[in-house]
């Protein structure tokens, strides 16, 4: 099932980040097992992952989990997704130093790459025009219900 795009207002409903930190602008397309999005948030002077005026590559990774919980919600169908506990990254490769210096929109791509009930594992990249900033593998764990 290839659907159709979402703005940020659509993005933010769904997501468990309010306000500057749905850093997400929109997605271009998703399926049962992948999500492309895209940002803009990475040049804005006032992004909240910004450090000493400075947005560190290793920020992308918080983008992936966006694009990761977004997924989730699409596919789950039931809704906004809850916040989530990353518990492990790994092989995470950085390309280059920052991000708020890349001109280009940031595409942020996730495959899921195994999915239980409450917990999933995804395959991530982070790129712009046409470069792999960063990548990796995340894994997170939904609270469980009361």
């Amino acid at each position: 099932m290839l659907t159709a795009p979402l703005d940020h207002a659509a993005i933010a409903g769904l997501v468990p980040h309010a306000g500057a930190m749905c850093l997400l602008d929109r997605v271009e397309l998703w399926d049962d097992d992948d999500i492309l999005c895209h940002a803009v948030s990475h040049r804005d002077p006032a992004n909240p992952l910004r450090r000493d005026g400075q947005l560190p590559a290793i920020a992308g990774v918080e983008y992936a989990l966006q694009a990761m919980a977004l997924h989730g919600a699409l596919t789950d169908g039931e809704g906004s997704q809850p916040a989530g506990y990353l518990a492990s990254l790994r092989g995470v490769a950085l390309a280059v130093a920052r991000l708020d210096d890349q001109a280009e929109d940031l595409r942020v791509s996730a495959t899921a790459v195994a999915r239980e009930a409450r917990s999933f594992i995804y395959a991530f990249e982070v790129a712009a025009a046409g470069q792999v900033l960063l990548s990796g593998q995340a894994a997170v764990i939904l609270p469980g219900t009361a």
